[in-house]
């Protein structure tokens, strides 16, 4: 007579054996409906598995984030099914859920296209129109090795040898005629299979046979509002993809001869110097000395500081002279290096030391994307060097800093994260606490609330993150602000304390950008390329309507040079309205019309990149204003 603890924590009493569906019935036939699986003594099952002993049950819904994962990986499995239909001969390898939806790895000669996505999408609406329960049987080994020997599904066999041991029972679940072998509860009817887009198509290597792959990719959600709503938000992040509006706006390329190397054009250089410059404006405004140093050193200073032990991999390597040399995956040696220059006394502390160190890691292929993720990129690097008492402060700097920078973008829900002493570490429990306790202290002073990560810390130090949410709300890591007491230790770096003794002083690593590549993908997705007048490659476009004012054009050009402000003209004989319409598409911030009616007066018609129309605008006003704007790094404030 199992005895049922429900949630809330009221009981039922059953004669005999029951199954998680029954319990579901017992409370509500509406519940049972709507029953997916259960949760039993906190171990997941499916609707029909059995509870023999007093346990403690909760009936998971599809309103539960693990219900819908469970129908994604269902609607993994249908997917299986329309596929082997309508291509029988393929072979099917494993399937999983993802955050919002499913993949299948199929071994196929042919190869899926777009229009046989469409195919197999209808053909499982078909089959979840026409309904069905999902059967679990549990078998034999040899049982499930014949089954599948006797339909030649070669990787399911794979499975069976090579990770499931022969005196075990094997769990299937069958969708009618396709059957495969998954632990893992299902859904009991494909009922709950109603709402779901197959997306994409792609290649995926499988090191075990050393075969490529097809991997359809598909979401699913619970109603048709919210896979609506996903499938609009995925159309806004292709709008607002960096890689896409590059193109648009001639920013940069990357080619074959060097993958995750970015070839910057000219207009993209010129938003990479400006996020430069401003980023240079605040570390003299934050006392930071900026320094550069090579992007090769000797393969036995990585040894001494532990990157070769644990890095190599990700490093490239040369050699010269029958010298080892590694280029820098990170700056943080480097600056150690220029501390230990001379004798250091605790007035010279803190020492913070800056640069934006050109960094190469040897990032696998299949990871690389756009500005997002590069083999060579430029970190806004800097370490400062300092006494433990002098920890919080500086720590409190670099998070002043940190959100000045940020705040200038625009970004205001910003995550942060603590992560604490990992379970393998060196120092002592008191520095950790102590370390530990002048991170939290620095963001409490600051009034920023945050979160720990328990044991997430790096061996050497715990760290403050940054998480920065765009108008999507999608999560970028950017900011690291981490305490190292090692690799000062293993460099032998020290300074003269109050006692004349030599002392090892602790580092902070700190950037805020993460990298600058990195960061301009950020922002050119948050802006979706209409980027403040700052930062734009082209700030101004003056333009004529009739030969009559081309001298009056050139003249306020010059005018606007002069002032260092960006800015083209375009004298093309061609209709006003196509000259503003493609300066819009560039994302253009200012179009200045000089039309006859302008030309007598003396003045201008500014379109903003919004659209709106300013008449008989004062050139000097003009001026003045886009001035302040650019100065003060506004976003386009003025023209309201």
């Amino acid at each position: 007579m199992p005895l049922i603890t429900l949630p809330d924590g009221s009981q039922r009493i059953f004669e005999c054996s029951v199954s998680v569906m029954d319990i579901a019935l017992n409370i509500s036939p509406h519940l049972a409906k709507i029953c997916i699986a259960g949760c039993v003594n906190n171990k997941l099952v499916d609707t029909v598995d059995l509870i023999t002993e007093d346990a403690c049950v909760k009936i998971i819904t599809e309103t539960d984030e693990i219900g819908l994962e469970i129908i994604r990986h269902s609607c993994g499995h249908l997917l299986g099914r329309a596929v082997k239909q309508l291509w029988p001969n393929a072979q099917m390898m494993i399937n999983n859920a993802l955050d919002n939806g499913f993949y299948y790895d199929i071994d196929l000669k042919y190869k899926f296209t777009f229009e046989d996505l469409l195919k197999i999408e209808n053909r499982m609406h078909e089959l979840v129109k026409n309904g069905y329960d999902i059967v679990k049987k549990k078998v034999t080994w040899q049982e499930a090795y014949n089954l599948f020997t006797s339909r030649r599904e070669k990787y399911k066999i794979h499975l069976l040898d090579e990770k499931i041991k022969r005196d075990n029972f094997v769990t299937l679940h069958c969708q009618k005629e396709y059957i495969d072998i998954c632990s893992r509860p299902h859904i009991p009817n494909i009922k709950f299979c109603r709402y779901f887009k197959l997306q994409t198509v792609s290649d995926i290597f499988n090191d075990s046979n050393n075969k490529t792959l097809q991997r359809i990719y598909g979401v699913i959600w619970t109603s048709k509002k919210q896979l609506d709503d996903y499938l609009q938000h995925v159309e806004e992040v292709a709008n607002r993809d960096h890689r896409k509006i590059s193109r648009q706006l001639d920013l940069y390329h990357m080619q074959e001869e060097a993958p995750g190397m970015v070839f910057w054009h000219h207009n993209g250089w010129i938003i990479f110097r400006e996020l430069e410059s401003f980023v240079r404006s605040k570390l003299q405004e934050y006392e930071y000395q900026e320094v550069r140093t090579p992007c090769m050193m000797d393969r036995h200073l990585w040894e001494t500081t532990g990157h070769w032990e644990n890095y190599h991999d990700a490093m490239f390597i040369t050699s010269s002279d029958n010298r080892e040399y590694c280029i820098k995956p990170m700056n943080c040696p480097a600056h150690v290096q220029i501390f230990s220059q001379g004798l250091k006394s605790y007035r010279d502390l803190p020492l913070r030391i800056a640069e934006f160190g050109t960094c190469h890691r040897n990032e696998p292929s299949g990871s690389l994307h756009g500005l997002m993720r590069l083999r060579s990129f430029t970190q806004d690097d800097a370490h400062i060097f300092c006494m433990s008492y002098q920890i919080c402060e500086e720590v409190k700097s670099c998070i002043s800093m940190a959100y000045d920078i940020y705040s200038t973008f625009g970004f205001k829900k910003i995550t942060v994260k603590l992560s604490t002493r990992p379970i393998k570490r060196i120092g002592s429990e008191e520095i950790w606490d102590n370390a530990e306790a002048d991170l939290a202290k620095a963001l409490q002073d600051n009034g920023i609330a945050f979160e720990y990560q328990k044991e997430e810390g790096a061996f050497y130090g715990p760290k403050i993150e940054f998480i920065l949410y765009d108008c999507l709300n999608r999560s970028w890591q950017c900011g690291t602000i981490q305490l190292d007491f090692s690799i000062t230790k293993c460099l032998n770096a020290t300074y003269i304390n109050q006692k004349n003794e030599r002392q090892i002083p602790v580092m902070i690593h700190r950037a805020l950008l993460g990298s600058i590549e990195r960061f301009i993908g950020i922002v050119i997705e948050e802006f979706a390329g209409l980027l403040p007048t700052w930062l734009a490659p082209v700030q101004v476009v003056v333009m004529n309507i009739t030969c009559h004012q081309i001298e009056y054009v050139n003249e306020l050009t010059k005018k606007l040079q002069n002032l260092n402000i960006r800015v083209k003209t375009d004298l093309r004989n061609e209709k006003i309205g196509l000259k503003i319409r493609e300066h819009t598409l560039r994302h253009v911030p200012y179009m200045l019309i000089c039309g006859q009616k302008e030309l007598k007066v003396g003045k201008i018609t500014v379109r903003t990149y919004r659209g709106k129309n300013i008449h008989n605008m004062d050139i000097e006003l003009f001026i003045k204003k886009l001035q302040k704007e650019i100065r003060g790094r506004h976003f386009y404030q003025w023209e309201e």
